[in-house]
């Protein structure tokens, strides 16, 4: 089944008969199978509670405005050369110096595409760090670098930064789709993220790019009982790259403040 309305989709997301998709448990310990069957993204009920816990916990260590400072410095420290960016300076703030095998994991970690490339990438983060660091390391990896390429084809040099994330992650988000599973039916639902952030009958003209949206209750971060634990991290390591690309200070980019958390 298909979810385009935005109402519905907000529904699905908050009942609990609705989990994600199982992943295979039978991988071997190191590789992308194993690290998916560990994480919360996949995980249901008490495990899925208990593994979140770790991810918010490791959080509450990260200033997301010390993030979105080594952001804007790094991206300027190369020139506007941003790809990466993100990712080593989350990586850095976990204390992770080296996070050239992040890529090669995070290819088929939404997916479960496995490969040998990516198996190697995940042992080779395993003798680095944690898997909570992992986790999140992964899961920002792609949709970060994505959410600030669509950002930069909208942006003027004026424009507040918050907003443009903002009203990009409602128009063009960086995962086109969520999936859930009907554990009283058994039948796989699909929520197209695109369509339901364009639902006329919760956005005013949805398909116009409006930065004075201001905040909209979007659902690129999710909502209900399994939301994005990491918004506000997300929000700031975009922004910092985008200053530094767009030459705004964050006293002017800061003005006009949009609150990230699902609503």
């Amino acid at each position: 089944m298909l979810i385009t309305s935005h109402a519905q989709a907000r529904t699905l997301l908050g009942d609990a008969g609705y989990v994600p998709s199982p992943v295979r448990q039978d991988g071997g310990e190191g590789t992308l199978a194993w690290l998916r069957a560990q994480v919360s993204r996949f995980s249901t009920g008490r495990t899925h509670a208990e593994r979140r816990d770790l991810l918010v916990e490791r959080l509450a260590t990260l200033d997301p405005a010390e993030l979105r400072t080594a952001a804007r410095a790094m991206t300027a420290e190369r020139d506007g050369d941003w790809r990466g960016v993100p990712t080593a300076v989350l990586g850095a703030a976990l204390g992770v110096r080296d996070t050239s095998a992040v890529a090669a994991a995070a290819t088929g970690y939404l997916s479960g595409e496995e490969s040998p490339p990516a198996d190697a990438a995940v042992a080779e983060l395993l003798g680095l760090t944690d898997l909570p660091a992992i986790t999140l390391l992964l899961q920002g990896h792609a949709a970060t670098e994505a959410l600030i390429e669509t950002a930069l084809a909208h942006a003027s040099a004026d424009d507040d930064v918050e907003a443009l994330l903002h009203e990009t992650l409602r128009q063009d988000p960086p995962l086109k789709a969520t999936r859930r599973l009907d554990t009283r039916t058994g039948e796989e639902v699909t929520i197209d993220l695109v369509a339901v952030n364009r639902d006329p009958e919760a956005f005013a003209e949805p398909d116009r790019f409006d930065l004075a949206r201001g905040r909209t209750p979007h659902l690129t971060f999710g909502a209900g009982l399994r939301p994005c634990p990491a918004p506000e991290h997300a929000l700031a390591l975009a922004a910092g790259v985008l200053e530094a690309l767009l030459s705004r200070s964050p006293r002017e980019s800061a003005q006009t403040e949009v609150d990230p958390r699902p609503r």
